[in-house]
């Protein structure tokens, strides 16, 4: 597979065992593959994406109980796959079941990075969330595609947790100065979650550009081949980590990428206020079911 401009190598004496953990994480859920699939197509119907959906009771379940959380707002309670379709619209009800084919995968808590189980899962429904948010505000044309690599940045984080503590009093002392985690990953152990994600799915086979939007989502202005995509995963991340604990009314914002704004067009006015919005979702996030 095709990738842009390769990080730094791993470190020899963990780049084994973490490449074991790697070619042994687990394979893409096979539900999630085909929805995804079927989101990048034109003219996709209802039928199909239930289709796949009655082929798995359980996803279907999980699809009608996230359908009918907080976060999504729906003006009613829907007990069918057809009545949340209609009141959601195709393109967003495939995104929540692709979302929900990735519970499973994504529930377990994360060692290294204090994650409590569901939390992990939650960031990403958030990030991707606010990617499609911003992408339909401001008329972008890759809407379609990055609700994939947003919900799916962090993946790296499921491998590399346990490497992370294992040196994370290392890791600690030099994010205590200022330093981004994943700078202080590879200091210490020679790689960072973003470049492991990206290595996971390219093992699902999932394509370049996607691929790369999750190696470069902290370090976009680093990509050689920089994508909207990219550089909309970095922000959407950027702004979820930012108000996950933050009130936006106290004038406390990370400071996005100057260079990122102005590829995306997006004035630091507009950035704040998607970052009030978010804050506003994430709220709702604690009402999301987690499922087993």
């Amino acid at each position: 597979m095709e990738f842009s401009e390769e990080k730094k190598p791993i470190k020899n004496d963990i780049s084994d065992e973490i490449m074991v953990k790697v070619s042994s994480f687990p394979s893409a859920p096979r539900a999630g593959i085909k929805l995804r699939a079927l989101l990048a197509e034109e003219d996709v119907s209802a039928d199909e994406i239930e289709g796949i959906l009655r082929q798995d009771p359980g996803l279907a379940a999980n699809v009608l109980r996230l359908a009918n959380s907080a976060f999504f707002g729906l003006p009613q309670k829907v007990g069918s796959l057809k009545h949340a379709v209609t009141l959601l619209g195709l393109k967003r009800f495939a995104q929540i079941a692709v979302s929900a084919s990735m519970s499973k995968t994504m529930n377990n808590a994360v060692e290294g990075y204090g994650l409590s189980p569901g939390e992990l899962w939650l960031h990403s429904i958030a990030v991707s969330n606010t990617a499609e948010a911003i992408a339909k505000s401001k008329k972008f044309p890759e809407t379609n595609d990055v609700f994939t690599p947003a919900l799916l940045h962090d993946m790296g984080k499921l491998v590399l947790g346990e490497f992370v503590e294992e040196e994370l009093q290392k890791i600690q002392s030099i994010t205590a100065s200022g330093v981004p985690l994943d700078i202080a990953e590879n200091m210490v152990l020679g790689t960072d979650h973003a470049e492991i994600g990206a290595l996971i799915l390219a093992r699902w086979s999932l394509p370049v550009d996607i691929v790369d939007a999750v190696r470069w989502h902290h370090n976009p202005e680093r990509n050689n081949t920089a994508t909207m995509k990219s550089d909309m995963v970095y922000l959407s991340n950027l702004i979820c980590q930012s108000q996950a604990d933050s009130d936006p009314t106290d004038g406390q914002f990370s400071t996005p990428s100057p260079i990122v704004l102005e590829r995306l067009g997006i004035k630091i006015e507009q950035y704040e206020g998607y970052a009030e919005k978010a804050h506003s979702w994430m709220k709702k996030l604690s009402d999301t079911p987690i499922f087993d």
